[in-house]
């Protein structure tokens, strides 16, 4: 379980690579950036080192990997895939070799070439994680479309935006409801580019025919009879056209702030990151041994995209192993259990977003709840032994296993087997800050969460942390062959920060925006000139602000790097909180301590902007609240055990234990100089919401990233209640919202994860006895 970190780093492994090993940027003519999705970038490459090494394309990666291991399960998908009503089966998983997998990419390339898809145009893939996505993604690329991935969680007129920005010639779409989408914005004369829609799902195969506004609608099991009247040399030549620089891809941002933007990625791009962040990865790989990835994150987001599909065929072709990837069932996050799935495949590298981390956490804690007697000592005392061990293997740290390790990795051991997570080498998060509180959780059951941080603009990562080498709290260091710095801003002029004498408490001085150059950075922002003339120099006016010309992609997140190469996010300066005084505040590490403080807080929002001082829009924590769903009003977790009269959010707001609670989490919060500095940091007042943020109600991103703007308009009633108001605590007044059906209307039963720690707590507790 996790990787061996005996001997811990004490510096970035990064930390001592020279100019030479650096894109020579110095050499290189500006502007480093391009709207044009025709234009092909040269890769500025290093004189040594992982960034030097020649620029190929994806597909000269892929063949690679089938020479080397094309008889090894590349893709896995439960078929039939067992009803949510009957979530609690056992599906038989259907494999997928390289061979395979690399033939009907040709294949599905082949079909789209038939139906008519030209080099450059977009194509769209729209549905819940599958082959089919992989195929359609990667079969495009191959035609020579650019990639341009919707999340299954887009609304109509998100669709709309983005086919019709991307030029989308052909759309993937997992059911029939998400084609017909896309049939009818093109009978509306909406997306004149589309030419054909293409169904995969399984259940609803039907013929070829065509629909209103001449699109061609066809289902994926006719795709092989398109492709016959396509050659090898056809499909070969548009590869061959494909340069290492050319666009591969597009990754919409998540537009907390705006329209979304088109990120443009080339082929260079997404090979070289996919090198650099496997330089560094324990044993992961290293074996000529299957690796074992679970596909859940929507990979139309860059982190989906690169981890899920562009490693597993780096590392295969790259390293000794082969990485097979598993799809999780499209309801594992809404109904909680990716769980389950962990358990079935037993990942060898996971990636969760905060709050994936987060939710695990919780249901882990609801059953420790319930553990007594010697059981609850055994646990404890596993624990302890497992964060001593975690944190002894941060850089710096001694790396060796305390007294009693043995014994309590007995225990541990029991509890990562029952999560699934038993044979974990790599263990990631990203996408959004978490919290030490989920850091040392995990960290007691000896599972090392490593943080990296990156943004869409750098194809996923920049910073990269990894068993031998990182810090909680931290978000690593400079992926190899890249560069990244902290500046400040004045005066026109841009000077360098100093280091960090202290990660964790760092001046004003030694803060400043992280910048960042390599091979990684995007071609720029793409501009489709259909759109328009404004719209095409509005575009050019958001690459110029992106990458500057010397090369540096500014991120607008404020962070400090120390001595040692680690960085480290302080705030981000389009959410700083800049009240009436003109003071500026980060609200992230004061919503994260309240919500370490006190359990029953799912969100938090701070706010404060030109404002006298600073209020809170609160959430409590629900059953059936995924993030990506609002869920019930009926309280769950810590929520649900503060006032055992209050058993949903109506009763929360009445409940005069839940206010102190929460209340108490503010004040220690307000008296913690370490996380508000000033009297301007404080939260003087707060209300709780009559549900919880999520993306089907539009606070969240696919990513589950807090949109303030939307939050803010959403409830600006009560935020300017609150703020007229003389109470602390300002109860919500208006129209309640439309909660989902509660599935435990009394309390909550236990599923089969929580049955099987609860058993490998016995069992831990028998082999202790044994001994």
């Amino acid at each position: 379980m996790g990787a061996d970190a005996s001997k811990p780093c004490t510096q970035a492994p990064t930390l001592d690579q020279t100019a030479d090993d650096c894109s020579q940027y110095d050499s290189a003519k500006a502007p480093f950036w391009n709207e044009d999705r025709t234009a092909v970038m040269e890769p500025i490459v290093s004189k040594q080192g992982v960034a030097s090494e020649a620029p190929v394309t994806l597909f000269d990666f892929f063949e690679v990997a089938v020479k080397k291991h094309g008889d090894k399960p590349a893709l896995a998908l439960e078929l039939p895939c067992p009803s949510v009503e009957n979530k609690s089966d056992k599906g038989e998983w259907t494999y997928w070799t390289f061979s395979e997998y690399y033939a009907q990419v040709q294949m599905v390339g082949k079909a789209m070439i038939k139906l008519g898809l030209q080099p450059h145009d977009g194509v769209n893939i729209f549905g819940f994680n599958s082959p089919e996505w992989f195929m359609g993604e990667l079969g495009g690329m191959m035609a020579g479309g650019i990639a341009a991935g919707i999340y299954p969680s887009d609304t109509p007129d998100q669709v709309e935006f983005k086919s019709r920005h991307s030029a989308s010639a052909i759309a993937c779409c997992e059911t029939i409801k998400q084609g017909d989408t896309f049939k009818k914005l093109k009978a509306e004369g909406k997306l004149p580019a589309l030419k054909a829609i293409i169904v995969w799902d399984r259940s609803t195969p039907f013929e070829t025919y065509t629909a209103e506004g001449d699109v061609t609608v066809v289902h994926w099991s006719k795709l092989e009879d398109l492709a016959k009247d396509v050659t090898d040399e056809q499909l070969q030549e548009r590869v061959s056209a494909a340069k290492p620089g050319s666009v591969c891809a597009y990754i919409y941002t998540s537009g907390t702030t705006g329209t979304p933007k088109a990120v443009m990625v080339t082929h260079d791009n997404i090979v070289y990151i996919s090198k650099s962040c496997m330089t560094f990865n324990g044993d992961f790989g290293h074996m000529n041994q299957q690796e074992r990835i679970i596909s859940y994150l929507p990979l139309s987001h860059v982190a989906g995209m690169l981890v899920d599909i562009i490693c597993p065929i780096a590392v295969t072709a790259l390293k000794k192993g082969w990485v097979t990837c598993y799809f999780a069932r499209p309801y594992d996050l809404k109904v909680g259990t990716i769980v389950d799935r962990m358990r079935s495949v037993h990942p060898t590298l996971f990636l969760g977003v905060p709050r994936v981390w987060e939710k695990i956490m919780e249901k882990m804690k609801a059953v420790g709840a319930t553990t007594k007697g010697f059981k609850k000592s055994l646990a404890t005392f596993g624990k302890s032994k497992g964060l001593e061990l975690t944190k002894a293997q941060q850089m710096g740290g001694s790396g060796k296993a305390p007294g009693g390790y043995g014994i309590a990795k007995k225990v541990l051991d029991k509890v990562a087997k029952a999560i699934g997570l038993d044979q974990l080498r790599i263990a990631l998060t990203g996408a959004a800050p978490i919290t030490i509180e989920t850091l040392e959780y995990f960290g007691a059951l000896a599972i090392s969460i490593n943080e990296v941080y990156g943004m869409s603009e750098s194809c996923g990562a920049t910073t990269w942390s990894s068993p031998e080498a990182h810090v909680w709290g931290a978000c690593g260091w400079a992926i190899p062959g890249s560069e990244i710095k902290a500046f400040r801003f004045e005066g026109g002029k841009r000077s360098d920060v100093p280091a960090a004498k202290d990660l964790f408490h760092p001046t004003e001085e030694e803060q400043g925006e992280l910048c960042f150059r390599g091979r990684h950075i995007m071609a720029g922002y793409m501009a489709n000139p259909d759109l328009g003339e404004d719209h095409v120099n509005e575009i050019k006016k958001k690459n110029a602000e992106a990458i500057d010309d010397e090369g540096w992609m500014h991120s607008g997140d404020k962070g400090c790097i120390d001595a040692r190469g680690m960085v480290r996010i302080t705030g981000r300066y389009k959410e700083l909180i800049i009240t009436a005084g003109g003071e500026n505040v980060a609200p992230v590490p004061i919503e994260d301590n309240i919500k370490a403080l006190c359990g029953a807080v799912s969100n938090i929002m701070m706010i404060g902007d030109k404002q006298k001082f600073n209020i809170a829009l609160i959430t409590l924590k629900c059953e059936g609240a995924t993030g990506e769903l609002a869920g019930t009003d009926m309280l769950t977790g810590a929520a649900a055990t503060i006032d055992p009269d209050a058993k949903n959010l109506r009763q929360a707001c009445d409940s005069e234990l839940m206010i102190k609670a929460i209340t108490k989490a503010i004040t220690d919060t307000n008296n913690d100089g370490e996380v508000c500095p000033s009297s301007a940091s404080k939260i003087q007042k707060f209300s709780i919401l009559p549900i919880d943020f999520s993306v089907e109600t539009g606070e969240l991103t696919a990513t589950l990233k807090l949109k303030r703007s939307v939050a803010t308009n959403k409830y600006a009633d009560l935020i300017a209640s609150i703020y007229a108001s003389k109470e602390t605590f300002v109860k919500y007044v208006g129209e309640e919202p439309a909660y989902r059906p509660s599935e435990h209307p009394g309390s909550p039963e236990p599923d089969a994860a929580d049955k099987e720690l609860k058993e490998a707590a016995e069992a831990a507790s028998e082999v202790v006895n044994a001994e």
